[in-house]
């Protein structure tokens, strides 16, 4: 198994230390320690204080499961590992997947949700977002979905698995209710399992509201989640599986004692602090989100002859076009170079309509962003008005 290089990653490493203006993060603001542990109870701290060094249980701590297991309707600290998310996605799918399965994966996104797949020798399917119908304003805010009966003309009888991200990264976009358990039936009536990336749980704008855990509401649903992005905790290193399915986690747990065997004591322990206090920082993330979405929201209309404005529904990510006609990469490029702002162009995700379209991603999770912007702003003046 032999997954590709991940290009979005590779772009990062190119930049992300080098420009001074991210604007387009996919976390959010991330926490100081000072600040986690003045969120901290009192447990959490005595645990922090007197922390040993030493190895850790491969499951996870037992007390940070229970928190974790206090976020969802049905699933036990039994029905959970933790680990770092990343891994999470690797452990589940090795464990699913054999060669020649069928795949349906959400896509454009996260490269690791249908490369490791690909890796493994099956066959993926694409379930691709579309501009939503009539839904483009006078300042070009129309947003991006996923028609759930494409979904269901995707899922066949022996598709093996179906792997979704919501809310979408780098879309925003997400399903209703309704639309979510619909997806679920469909992977019922195949015998298909769903495994479903919720890491942006919890950064959801209104009117949209939660989905119901994948590992609460299928008994085939397997929940990956973590403190990187609604959280603002991403130095952590620290997420979970969540599944019903008592075997499958037994074999995470086995193929587990090839990566990380177990997570450091230290991330464990902030990582329950963190959990304790998830209305808490949740919310800190959510606020930083809708104060930055007002500012985009207000840029963009002001730049219409130059973008489309594709107004996620949660998250802190968006997925705006430039409509110039201009190569949306090398105008990335020229940007970055000319001004220190940082976007990422559709071409890391390798989908040709993104590109095509002229996408790219935005944050909206980190507090400089109005500095991002003015500074972005400034450079557009020269280069189109000017």
């Amino acid at each position: 198994m032999q997954p590709a290089v991940q290009p979005g990653n590779r772009f990062f490493a190119k930049y992300e230390f080098q420009s001074p203006y991210l604007l387009c993060c996919s976390d959010c603001e991330a926490l100081t320690l000072q600040e986690l542990l003045a969120a901290a109870d009192e447990d959490s701290l005595s645990r922090w204080s007197d922390l040993k060094l030493s190895y850790t249980e491969s499951q996870g701590l037992p007390a940070l499961r229970e928190a974790i297991a206090a976020l969802y309707e049905k699933v036990t600290p039994q029905q959970l590992v933790v680990c770092v998310p990343e891994e999470g996605v690797y452990l589940a799918m090795r464990v699913l997947l054999q060669p020649g399965d069928k795949v349906v994966a959400t896509y454009p996104g996260y490269q690791s949700l249908h490369e490791l797949a690909a890796a493994c020798g099956c066959s993926i399917s694409h379930w691709e977002p579309k501009p939503a119908a009539g839904s483009a304003g006078a300042a070009g805010s129309g947003g991006l979905e996923f028609n759930i009966e494409e979904a269901r003309a995707l899922i066949q009888p022996g598709t093996k698995l179906v792997v979704v991200n919501f809310p979408h990264n780098p879309t925003g976009a997400t399903l209703s209710i309704g639309n979510w358990a619909a997806l679920i039936r469909h992977c019922r009536e195949v015998g298909a399992w769903l495994f479903s990336d919720e890491m942006y749980k919890f950064t959801e704008l209104p009117p949209s509201a939660p989905l119901p855990a994948a590992a609460d509401v299928y008994e085939r649903g397997v929940s990956l989640c973590g403190l990187s992005k609604s959280w603002g905790l991403p130095g952590l290193r620290l997420g979970w599986l969540a599944c019903q399915d008592s075997q499958h986690l037994q074999q995470v747990l086995a193929l587990k004692d090839y990566t990380t065997i177990c997570s450091p004591a230290t991330s464990e322990v902030l990582a329950l602090a963190a959990v304790r206090a998830t209305p808490k920082l949740t919310q800190r993330c959510r606020d930083i989100i809708a104060t930055n979405l007002a500012a985009a929201d207000t840029f963009f209309a002001r730049w219409t002859d130059v973008f489309e404005w594709h107004r996620p529904q949660g998250g802190p990510i968006a997925f705006p076009s430039l409509t110039t006609g201009e190569d949306v990469e090398q105008w990335c490029e020229q940007l970055v170079n000319e001004s220190g702002v940082l976007l990422l162009p559709a071409g890391v995700y390798d989908h040709e309509p993104s590109v095509r379209r002229g996408h790219f991603r935005v944050g909206l999770g980190r507090q400089n962003l109005p500095q991002c912007l003015e500074q972005l702003e400034a450079w557009l003046v020269k280069k189109y008005r000017s």
